[in-house]
């Protein structure tokens, strides 16, 4: 057809996504289409049908959306998987049907804080920066107590046998100041290891780690699941973490503390729905493996696998805050400068948006 394409903004546009097992969620915004100035009757039908839609979404209940660190990539969000697939959430009292993924820290945070409902999980650290940057952040309901998904590793025919072999030797970890380097160094520390003889060494990532180990750059290389289930038959382990340090909360709900006094019905929704996720996935780790398989696009007998290696260790908690669980990754996070004082968790936490019988701090 002849003349030059215009573009026009018409002013109602329709997003339909969904989670696992969710409804479709509609939202409106912008539309733009390319079209020709006889064309302009299309326009006018495009934009009729998106004020139907759009009127059809705010009249009716609306879907929300929450974050999650390492959605899709650590088991972080399980409960959450399990809890959407099998309508928990809805059964609590609210609509959340999709995860706002980040690759954790303080991306995660940015995301919640952005989000039209405040709610995440997040690591420790990324809750109490936030806190320390004068952010309106309230801690809600604890997430996951263990550090059994991580692993320290090494070739076959290496000669490293424990954590003390790895005095006068190169460790690879994903960055400094990382969660990677302190899980070390708590390992080494609760071994009796001399920390100062452990040289270690940033990959940028666990592949890359595993990459410099197998080229004789290091002894041993960090590795989280599912990717230590994965290349499980390419290295040995030298310790697993679970094993050597206690239970320890690494990662916290949280929101604005505005949200929280405006919303308090939903976000005690959303709290009591993770907990049934927690609840389900103890009952039927199977199930909760098939979910997980599919939300997180992996193969379903590593799924399996992943899940049921944290089923022992209770990796996630219903919420209930234990302060000595919680002051352990506060030791931790000194040994890589991240904190350099006590947390006062009284000033931080607020108990009151978790199921009654959670209710009471540890």
């Amino acid at each position: 057809m002849a003349g030059t394409p215009r573009r026009a903004e018409v002013s109602y546009a329709v997003k339909v996504s969904r989670g696992a097992g969710a409804p479709i969620k509609l939202q409106c915004g912008v539309i733009y289409m390319s079209f020709h100035q006889s064309l302009r009757s299309l326009v006018l039908a495009a934009t009729m049908a998106g004020a139907t839609l759009c009127s059809a979404a705010f009249n009716g209940a609306k879907a929300d959306e929450i974050s999650v660190t390492q959605w899709g990539t650590s088991l972080y969000g399980a409960p959450y998987a399990v809890a959407m697939a099998d309508g928990l959430f809805k059964k609590a009292g609210v609509d959340i049907t999709s995860i706002i993924g980040s690759g954790g820290g303080g991306t995660t945070v940015r995301n919640l804080l952005a989000s039209e409902t405040p709610y995440g999980e997040v690591a420790i650290a990324a809750a109490l920066a936030a806190a320390r940057q004068g952010l309106d952040v309230v801690v809600v309901n604890a997430g996951t107590r263990s550090v059994a998904e991580a692993s320290l590793v090494t070739m076959p025919d290496s000669p490293i046998k424990s954590l003390k072999d790895l005095e006068g030797k190169k460790v690879a970890i994903t960055s400094p100041k990382g969660v990677s380097e302190m899980l070390l160094l708590m390992a080494l520390k609760e071994q009796g290891v001399d920390a100062s003889k452990v040289e270690r060494v940033a990959s940028g990532g666990y592949v890359n780690g595993l990459t410099m180990l197998e080229q004789g750059a290091v002894a041993a290389a960090v590795l989280i699941e599912p990717l230590s289930i994965i290349r499980a038959d390419k290295y040995r382990t030298v310790v697993n973490y679970g094993k050597v340090l206690a239970p320890m909360a690494t990662s916290v709900g949280i929101t604005t503390r505005a949200f929280a006094k405006a919303n308090p019905a939903k976000l005690k929704a959303i709290i009591a729905g993770r907990a049934e996720g927690v609840k389900a996935l103890y009952a039927d780790p199977a199930k909760a493996a098939t979910i997980i398989a599919k939300d997180f696009k992996l193969d379903p007998a590593i799924a399996k696998i992943a899940v049921d290696n944290m089923i022992g260790p209770r990796m996630w908690s219903e919420g209930e805050f234990n302060i000595a669980e919680l002051n352990r990754t506060v030791e931790g996070l000194k040994l890589i400068g991240e904190v350099t004082v006590d947390v006062d968790w009284s000033k931080l936490i607020d108990p009151a948006f978790l199921p009654p019988a959670l209710q009471a701090v540890k």
